[in-house]
Parts: C-alpha cells; structure tokens; sequence
C-alpha cells in the first residue's frame, strides 16, 4: 500500500467515502493570537531571531529551524495584497449569491502571510500589491476566532 509509484498506469483509485469529523483546538500560540484579537484588536506575529521570519497567526516554534519562539510583536493592521482568488462556492459546494474575494495578505512586519476574506472592492479587480488594512468586528462582538477579522479592506 506504501509502494511508491513509478507508473502512472499502475495508480489505485479506491473509491467511497471517508466521514471526517475535526475539532480545532489553536494550542498555546494560538489561544495567545486570538486571545489579543479578541481583547485589544490586536494581530500579533513570532519573529524568529534565527530565521529572521515573522510568522502570522504566531507559532510557538519555527517551521524552518525548529527554534522557540517566545516573543510575540504586534503587526498589522495595514498589509499588501500578494495574490487572491475570487470564489464562487461556499464550503459545501453551494453556489454562493455573491462570489467574494479571498486573499494572501502580508501584514506590515510580517514574512509570512494570512489568508482571509476581500472587501468588495468596489467594482474592480483586486491587484497584488494594493494595500490593505484589517476590519475588525467591534469590541463587544469578538469571539476570539480569525472571524473576528471581518476582512480586509482594499484602499
């Protein structure tokens, strides 16, 4: 079953279904990413002093070279645009009635970007590079979720 393939006559297909059921838990870097989202509005990164990366949502080690990360730097709100998708179907394959955007955003002080909803950006195509900045859900709605950036506003 671990054989690796060489011809690309001898691939199996297994067909059927594979129920998955998941519950995400955002582990001790994430509770503190989302608990500062949530309390003070605040995105915040894990520079890596070896690597030199910034990562967003931070991280409690770096995927590059395995260091500890421990400190933790506001970044954002503003950010640039490095590329995006416009998306047409929800979740569940739905047609969904208005397509939106979805974007790779690097937040200022970031190397590592986030993936999150456009603003309708009023008419026009997105472009890498635009300029971007976090809208938050207000104070007393936050969750402590990545939803509690509503999106990013093209401007």
């Amino acid at each position: 079953m671990l054989e690796k393939i060489t011809n690309p006559e001898r691939v199996r297909v297994v067909t059927g279904e594979i129920p998955v059921r998941h519950r995400y838990t955002p582990g001790i870097a994430g509770e503190r990413f989302f608990t500062a989202l949530r309390d003070k509005g605040q995105i915040l990164g894990t520079p890596c002093e070896s690597c030199g990366v910034v990562y967003v949502p931070g991280r409690a080690f770096c995927e590059r070279c395995f260091a500890a990360l421990s400190e933790w730097v506001p970044v954002g709100p503003q950010g640039s645009l490095e590329s995006f998708t416009v998306v047409h179907l929800d979740l569940d394959g739905n047609e969904l009635d208005e397509p939106q955007w979805v974007g790779l955003v690097m937040l200022d002080g970031a190397t590592t970007v986030l993936v999150h909803r456009l603003e309708a950006p009023n008419g026009r195509t997105p472009r890498i590079g635009d300029r971007v900045e976090a809208v938050l859900q207000p104070k007393g709605r936050r969750t402590g979720s990545i939803n509690d950036i509503e999106g990013f506003r093209i401007g």
